[in-house]
């Protein structure tokens, strides 16, 4: 436990205190950065707060009281300084598409922890192990959008990022000592790209249980389905909060067709007022004469489909289970879903082949290449594997 109280966090709400801080961080050569937003709270979420840590002193800036952070991120791209992050890409997406901020040099912890082998990677199981400090799980769920800020909550916010530095250090000398830097220093190296881009609406597909239901109870659930995302959008939360997945399922397959019979549904609200109940039932009898909405074609850049790629996806996650296996790891650290289909249907022959694809970093190359090569060219003159692909065709 933590016994000695932290000074207050230097808190950020004005340009003037903006600028202040940007004068205190020269010269600074390393800083960690968290960021806090109202995901669970609001359908168009945003970045409600960004923790900055040196191996000085803690500071939280509130960019909705400063909505013009510019000179941050000219500060930010006029200075070689790595950042270090926990689990960094969600706050990467988000200080893109709110502010544009973009990174040169990052070191993430939680990749850091994995890479080792760590078995509880999380901020807080790393906090309480090697610090002595226990986050408030209080505050996981806490609206960051809300002001103002409780003393409580600012303590808590800190604490993302307090601790992050020498966290790094500590996680940075194990990789060098057994000799992962630079696998880390490939992932690292990927981070910067990361960048926000708008996505396609969200879709029924992806949700559980929806490619059970029957024909009609699927045209029924897409009805449901779009009436909750224009209700999320207009009240601006998200679309949980206004039903959740499992009652729209039961919904759609039940349909029932007076109030008494929808109030009595699992799920709904008990004081679900009757005007949003008889909508919910018109979006029931709107999607009883819709036509059937009919699934998206699988990307080929995300699935495999000839009985040779088949093959060769299997051999190749059965390799990667052994590596992931013998270096105590998950084993997505050791090549991820998409690198062993996008290798299955390429099936480089040779090294050359396999770096054109720019699937692998260069320590992943050296190391899993040959051994990825001769799966490769096993699979192509496998006479079983060709013998199925020939009567196919």
């Amino acid at each position: 436990m933590r016994t000695t109280p932290l000074p207050p966090p230097r808190l950020i709400q004005s340009p003037a205190a903006l600028d202040t801080m940007l004068a205190e961080l020269a010269g600074v050569q390393r800083c960690a950065l968290d960021t806090e937003s109202n995901s669970l709270y609001a359908y168009y979420h945003r970045v409600c707060l960004i923790q900055l840590s040196t191996d000085e002193a803690d500071y939280v800036i509130d960019p909705l009281a400063v909505p013009d952070l510019s000179p941050f991120k000219t500060w930010i791209a006029h200075h070689a300084i790595e950042f270090t992050f926990h689990a960094a890409e969600n706050d990467l997406l988000l200080l893109h598409r709110d502010h544009a901020f973009r990174f040169d040099v990052i070191f993430d912890t939680l990749w850091a922890a994995r890479i080792l082998g760590w078995q509880h990677p999380s901020l807080a199981s790393l906090l309480d192990q090697h610090f002595g400090v226990q986050l408030d799980k209080r505050w996981q769920r806490t609206n960051w959008g809300k002001r103002p800020l409780s003393h409580e909550q600012l303590d808590y916010a800190r604490l993302d990022t307090h601790y992050l530095l020498p966290l790094r250090d500590m996680l940075a000398a194990e990789l060098q000592k057994q000799e992962r830097w630079h696998e880390a220093q490939d992932i690292f190296a990927e981070l910067p790209r990361i960048h926000w881009e708008d996505k396609a609406p969200p879709d029924i597909w992806r949700i559980r249980g929806v490619r059970d239901l029957e024909p009609q109870q699927l045209a029924v659930f897409k009805a449901l389905f779009d009436w909750r995302q224009t209700q999320a959008q207009r009240r601006d939360q998200p679309p949980f909060k206004i039903l959740r997945n499992e009652t729209l399922l039961i919904l759609a397959q039940n349909q029932p067709s007076s109030l008494g019979a929808l109030r009595r549904a699992p799920g709904l609200p008990r004081r679900l007022p009757d005007s949003v109940a008889r909508r919910l039932l018109q979006a029931i009898q709107h999607g009883q004469k819709a036509p059937v909405p009919t699934p998206p074609r699988s990307s080929s850049r995300n699935s495999v489909h000839s009985s040779k790629e088949r093959a060769l996806y299997e051999k190749l996650r059965t390799w990667r289970r052994r590596q992931a296996d013998t270096r105590g790891v998950d084993a997505d650290v050791v090549l991820t879903n998409q690198v062993l289909m996008a290798l299955a249907r390429a099936c480089p022959q040779d090294m050359q082949r396999l770096d054109s694809l720019q699937l692998l970093g260069q320590w992943k190359l050296h190391t899993y290449g040959p051994a990825l090569i001769a799966l490769c060219r096993n699979t192509d003159s496998d006479p079983n594997v060709n013998k199925t692909e020939k009567t196919k065709s």
